[in-house]
């Protein structure tokens, strides 16, 4: 059960406040999932023309967080498209299970 809104000492000895959690987001992942994963490869094409200023000025990690992004964006969607199956077929997802 968790503890009830209002101060509680912390670690440090201060007042905190606890607030309830909000209620989870249930939109339409898949597309912000896609639609992350595509704004990171679109940015990734869209500097590698750019690769020699980048490499002048020591700035190839922009190209790399790019796609660094793009390839997180992918397993994203690979779990996303799971979690949905498997709510799909009546399954609880691991939050759920542990309550």
């Amino acid at each position: 059960m968790p503890p009830a809104p209002g101060p509680y000492p912390d670690d440090m000895g201060k007042k905190a406040y606890r607030h309830p959690a909000p209620e989870p987001f249930e939109g339409d992942i898949m597309a912000v999932t896609v639609g992350g994963t595509v704004l990171w490869f679109v940015l990734f094409l869209v500097q590698l023309p750019f690769v020699g200023w980048l490499d002048d000025h020591d700035r190839m990690w922009w190209l790399w967080t790019c796609l660094a992004g793009a390839g997180l964006g992918l397993l994203g969607i690979w779990y996303v498209r799971r979690r949905e199956a498997a709510l799909a077929r009546g399954g609880r997802t691991g939050a759920e299970s542990s309550t």
